[in-house]
């Protein structure tokens, strides 16, 4: 590259040249002070048709001038020569073809050093000067109004220019912005990517169209707004690059549009992820865990659900302007705070809120409490201790809200909501989608209270109507185990019972009553009463199956299966009938745990109706041997045939000396899958010798 060519700074040498001369293509002429033509550019050839060798010597006005003006040309050249005042004007001219163009000339006096005169002109097609004319005027004028904010940057990426639609978007003034930076006049920008930006358009020439960029300027310091940046490399007709373009439309509205229908379709999405994954089972710890897990991190940073300890037991409660609240914490998540999860009460545990407490007031009135910016004075209302308000303050909350949790118009609860890492505060969009999610959840979490209160009464009738036996009767050990259906504990009709009977003799007995819940458990609790009456009259265990199964066909049609087996430490030796049961397993030292073989009968309540005699087998029981009682639950699963669950668990009765206690913990723990909707009885006797 020759020096001419090379690029160097303002001062250093010489430049590259702008090619506006040459979009003008001006043409040089110079005559003596005769008039005569002694010098003539190239430029002067095109413009005018004459080659240099035609005019060279020829007087100008002779060559280019139309006869009828002559006499002012000659008038201007004169007054030029004399005076030395330069000429300027448009004037029509003669070119060689005949043909008459209009041509912008610029004529000057020159002298040299002899002292000898000479004229100098400069001519340009005067349509090309009016056009470029007209292009510049029109330019400057579509800067100037243009709506859509223009600007140039200098190659170093300062300020050379911009329009006053850029300065009132900026709020910067126009004169403010020349020789300053995108960082120097809009520091609230992400100004480095922008410049990164500029910078990679200057270098490539790859224009950049439509790059949406978000922040803030001058003009509006505290709102966001959103612009459109399209910029283009500046470079003349010689191609020498001095700058980058950029046009910036502001595009607010839209931004905000498309924020608010994103926002709307996040809270759709959450709505639909909550009815999914909210109510999954009847578990009340499990439904609030479920509510807190959806509302972290799409609603709030930290989130707690508290129930009014009342409302868990069952029980109606109101509270007065100035009464304290019994609150019962069932679930916390947050997303990374360990701080704010310090702060709140533990899931699980009582506590007493105060009349002024936040979530108090939301329980109390039924309506959402929102302190969009929190202070250091609105702690101590939201904490439960000023130990946690000092945790709170620490991980930064800023926002708070609590919405209650009502269902069929009585207040549960409430979810507490908190915002830590999220720099946005709850607004109004907020408290709708908070209170959506709450009504939501409260259904579902009303139905696990009541499902878990219906539970627990079941499960206290069970208990109270299962048998509390001594370990040890005459001539046997005992030990058993009721395990509730699945991981919802529902209770159903398993029962086992240890009956003593005269002569030293012991009634062994599991059932399993068809169905669940409370209508289950009540037909239990008649059955097994009638087995402990008929069993006082000593009957043989066939016989005892009839009068059971009569009885239970007149129990509204219930069905029920059951074991019974009746004791004789004197024959060593048990009598046992079956009514539709599975065997139970006997387990005797140096031989493989096996399954009786038993007739199995039909289950109680059908016998009567078909006339299905039951039958008694005796079987040898000595000392240290072991009978294994037990209902389906413990066996059954939908993924394994019943043979291969018996094979497992008579694999698992492999030491005739292992305590009765951790057999029946063994076998709950490796057969009883926790899925299993269904309960467990499970009783295991062990024969001692007589004193």
């Amino acid at each position: 590259m020759s020096p001419a060519e090379a690029p160097v700074a303002e001062g250093d040498g010489p430049v590259r040249p702008s090619g506006l001369l040459d979009v003008l293509n001006v043409a040089s002429v110079v005559l003596d002070d005769a008039g005569r033509v002694v010098l003539w550019s190239p430029q002067a050839e095109e413009l005018f048709g004459y080659s240099a060798q035609e005019a060279l010597g020829q007087y100008a006005a002779r060559l280019m001038v139309h006869d009828q003006h002559v006499q002012l040309v000659g008038k201007l050249f004169a007054d030029v020569m004399r005076t030395g005042q330069s000429w300027a004007g448009a004037f029509p001219i003669r070119v060689k073809d005949g043909s008459t163009r209009l041509v912008e000339f610029r004529n000057m006096r020159l002298m040299d050093d002899r002292g000898d005169v000479y004229a100098l002109g400069l001519a340009a097609d005067r349509s090309t000067v009016r056009r470029l004319e007209q292009d510049v005027a029109l330019s400057e004028r579509i800067v100037q109004q243009s709506p859509i904010g223009l600007a140039v940057w200098d190659t170093d990426l300062r300020f050379v220019s911009v329009n006053p639609a850029l300065a009132k978007i900026n709020g910067v003034p126009a004169a403010d912005h020349t020789g300053r930076t995108i960082r120097e006049v809009m520091p609230l920008l992400d100004s480095d990517a922008l410049e990164r930006t500029a910078r990679q358009v200057l270098e490539t020439g790859l224009p950049l169209v439509d790059q949406f960029t978000v922040g803030r300027t001058p003009a509006d310091p505290d709102r966001d707004h959103a612009w459109s940046v399209s910029m283009y490399r500046l470079e003349d007709a010689m191609k020498t690059v001095f700058g980058v373009a950029a046009s910036i439309v502001d595009v607010t509205e839209q931004y905000r549009a498309g924020v608010e229908a994103e926002a709307a379709r996040r809270r759709l999405a959450l709505i639909a992820d909550a009815s999914a994954k909210i109510g999954t089972t009847l578990e009340l710890d499990r439904t609030a865990c479920e509510l807190a897990d959806v509302a972290v991190p799409e609603l709030a940073d930290v989130a707690a659900v508290d129930l009014l300890d009342a409302v868990v037991e069952g029980r109606p409660s109101t509270l007065g302007p100035s009464e304290p609240a019994m609150i019962r914490a069932l679930a916390v998540r947050a997303e990374h705070d360990a701080d704010a999860v310090r702060a709140a009460d533990p899931p699980g545990q009582l506590a007493l809120y105060a009349p002024d407490r936040l979530v108090t007031e939301c329980v109390r009135t039924g309506s959402p409490v929102v302190v969009p910016h929190v202070k250091d004075d609105d702690l101590p209302r939201i904490a439960r201790s000023p130990e946690a308000a000092v945790l709170l303050g620490r991980a930064g909350l800023h926002s708070y809200l609590a919405v209650p949790l009502i269902a069929r118009g009585e207040v549960l609860g409430a979810l507490d909501l908190k915002r830590t890492c999220n720099p946005a505060p709850f607004d109004e969009d907020d408290v709708v989608l908070a209170r959506e999610l709450a009504a939501r959840a409260a259904v579902q979490i009303d139905n696990a209270r009541w499902y878990q209160n219906a539970r627990n009464t079941a499960v206290t009738l069970q208990r109270s109507l299962l048998p509390s036996h001594p370990p040890v009767t005459r001539g046997l050990e005992v030990a058993s185990r009721y395990q509730p259906a699945g991981a919802a504990g529902e209770v159903g009709g398993d029962w086992f019972d240890v009956i003593p009977l005269d002569g030293g003799k012991t009634a062994l007995v599991v059932g399993d009553v068809m169905g669940s819940g409370i209508s289950a458990a009540a037909t239990m609790g008649r059955l097994r009463t009638a087995t402990a009456t008929l069993a006082a009259l000593d009957l043989d265990p066939a016989l005892l199956l009839e009068h059971l199964d009569k009885i239970t066909s007149d129990l509204d049609h219930s069905i029920a299966t059951c074991v019974y087996a009746v004791h004789d430490p004197q024959l060593r030796q048990c009598r046992i009938a079956n009514a539709g049961h599975l065997p139970p397993a006997r387990v005797r030292a140096g031989h493989p745990a096996e399954l009786l073989d038993l007739p199995t009968g039909v289950p109680l309540g059908v016998g009567a109706v078909g006339g299905v005699a039951f039958s008694t087998t005796t079987v040898g029981f000595g000392p240290g041997d072991e009978l294994v009682f037990y209902t389906d639950g413990l066996v059954e699963t939908r993924r394994h045939s019943l043979d291969e669950r018996l094979d497992a668990m008579l694999a698992l009765l492999d030491d005739p000396m292992r305590p009765l206690e951790e057999v029946c913990d063994l076998l709950l723990r490796r057969l009883h899958h926790p899925d299993n909707h269904d309960d467990v009885a499970l009783l295991i006797a062990r024969a001692q010798a007589l004193d």
